[in-house]
């Protein structure tokens, strides 16, 4: 499928809307710039980064209120990550609210409000993003600093 295919199906309960659905794609093309230019390119000719976007894009696309996100800078580049993250914190600031699952503790606590921090499934700590960062077992475990 194409790009645009890939973001028309995440806008499926759109489908007899064509205007809502116009909207919802300009929305996405202004998030995700890249996308628009690559609208008629096969998905899996993206980079890493690219599909990463393309998926949240899509996901966007049904306007949810909530974005489950798990491990989206796996195997991405560090500067990828980080206009990934600040993506992810545009769309949090724009209303929409964002559960994300995270190994890169020091990116995800940057724009989390609160953090949980789990051991072998269980939850063994939790609090504000900035108690969490700065707290010495996190920092030494899962920031190394």
């Amino acid at each position: 499928m194409t790009v645009l295919e890939n973001l028309q199906l995440g806008g499926f309960v759109y489908r007899r809307n064509k205007r809502e659905l116009r909207l919802m794609l300009e929305d996405v093309f202004d998030l995700f710039p890249a996308l628009r230019d690559k609208q008629g390119q096969p998905a899996g000719s993206l980079s890493g980064g690219q599909q990463q976007m393309l998926a949240i894009a899509r996901a966007l696309m049904s306007k949810p209120k909530l974005l489950l996100l798990d491990e989206p800078s796996l195997g991405l580049a560090p500067l990828i990550v980080r206009q990934l993250f600040a993506l992810i914190q545009r769309i949090n600031g724009e209303g929409t609210t964002i559960l994300l699952a995270e190994q890169n503790a020091s990116a995800a606590l940057a724009i989390a409000d609160r953090g949980y921090v789990m051991e072998n499934g269980e939850i063994v700590m939790e609090g504000s993003s900035d108690t969490l960062f700065n707290h010495p077992q996190i920092r030494k475990a899962y920031i190394g600093a």
